[in-house]
């Protein structure tokens, strides 16, 4: 298909395509394709030009959450059932150009001197992609597929997400403004039930976002956003989380949250906590809520924190661990557990366990310290928990 001169001169000032470009260069063919056709290769062009070509299909699917191209050019997607193959297969020429393409579109520069990306592309699905030699084969593009609407806590309790009753547990919570981390592994839901929590917020609250790339769809009237920056080619311009998070304290915060604790950072998320800022949050990945203390310390010894420091601003900062679990296409909260502190440092001791299913919620030791504090001991849903547990066994209640 030929070019228009308007094309061709847009091309030689440097201007990049666009829709309007695209469509001219389709309404070029009008009378040889007629008008069907051409609205046809529109929006063939539109895709392999401004979309994500081959992959738009399987981004359009609404229940797909990954779409991943790996080296050898296959494409997998994951509906929630894990990745399966698509039967399409991506030249290595194909798919480099194609990751390249995308990068452009979330405004990065992928590269030999800058052999990796992690963007948002202008659909807000989030891209991650990198280059050989990095990697073997050719190019791997892997695209996290945002949620196509906002996902309150009640929606998620009707998809059973967590047990009925837990729906006056996780809003008192958020309620009582106790500050939490909510664990898991990668796909399990992490920032799916973060969002919703927020969405529980008193609506006067004023929350301080601060992600390393935007994921948190939250539908609350207050939000500020704050996302890092990577550096520029020469090693320049780079905006870190842990700087992003020193920002937001001066912003008049009523919550901070950290999209995702994986960093330096913590440190910063950890004396803030500790400084009036009650009901901050994030997610942190973790295998099990026992892990979370394990994590966290990791994370404080790349901000040049010690064990015993971080241990003892965590016991100050964190009330409770809100552990996600993915059972194939099923994403369950698996455990609430409360952060005690006791003579050797601060546990994670189990509040509420569910297996899933129809399973009964099962009460842990911490869950009369955590009844009593977020003030459900006259809750009529709760008296079949009424004594399952030992007071004694929570520890002394400064969970």
């Amino acid at each position: 298909m030929s070019l228009s001169p308007a094309v061709w001169q847009r091309v030689r000032d440097g201007v990049g395509p666009d829709v309007g470009a695209v469509s001219a260069v389709a309404r070029e063919e009008v009378g040889a394709l007629g008008a069907r056709r051409v609205d046809d290769s529109t929006r063939s062009m539109a895709s392999r030009i401004l979309g994500a070509g081959v992959l738009d299909s399987f981004l359009a699917e609404p229940h797909v959450t990954d779409v991943a191209v790996n080296g050898d050019g296959r494409v997998w997607i994951d509906r929630g059932n894990g990745m399966e193959w698509t039967g399409d297969q991506l030249s290595g020429d194909g798919a480099r150009l194609l990751a390249v393409r995308l990068a452009g579109s979330a405004g990065r520069r992928l590269d030999e001197a800058s052999p990796w990306v992690d963007g948002q592309l202008p659909s807000g699905a989030r891209l991650h992609a990198i280059l050989p030699p990095l990697v073997a084969g050719g190019a791997h593009i892997t695209i996290r597929v945002p949620p196509r609407e906002q996902t309150s806590l009640v929606v998620l309790g009707e998809r059973d997400m967590f047990p009925p009753t837990w729906l006056t547990v996780l809003q008192a919570i958020v309620r009582h403004r106790l500050a939490f981390l909510v664990s898991g592994g990668t796909g399990a839901g992490k920032t799916t039930l973060l969002a919703a929590l927020l969405g529980c917020a008193d609506p006067g609250d004023r929350l301080l976002l601060v992600e390393d790339v935007r994921e948190l769809d939250v539908d609350h009237p207050h939000v500020v956003r704050l996302e890092a920056r990577p550096a520029n080619v020469e090693g320049a311009g780079e905006i870190t989380l842990t700087t992003l998070v020193r920002q937001s304290l001066r912003m008049r915060p009523d919550r901070i949250v950290v999209g995702e604790v994986r960093g330096a950072e913590v440190r910063e998320l950890l004396a803030a906590l500790n400084t009036g800022h009650e009901g901050g949050c994030g997610t942190i990945h973790a295998n099990a809520p026992a892990d979370v203390m394990a994590r966290l310390e990791a994370l404080g010894a790349l901000a040049g924190l010690g064990p015993e420091a971080v241990r003892a601003q965590a016991a100050a900062a964190i009330d409770l661990v809100l552990h996600v679990v993915r059972d194939g296409p099923t994403r369950r909260l698996g455990s609430i557990a409360a952060v005690l502190r006791r003579p050797g440092g601060p546990v994670v001791v189990p509040a509420l366990d569910w297996s899933g299913g129809e399973a009964a919620p099962v009460p842990g030791p911490a869950w009369p310290t955590l009844r009593a504090r977020l003030e459900l001991l006259d809750h009529p849903e709760f008296t079949d928990l009424v004594g399952l547990v030992d007071l004694a066994d929570a520890g002394d209640g400064d969970g």
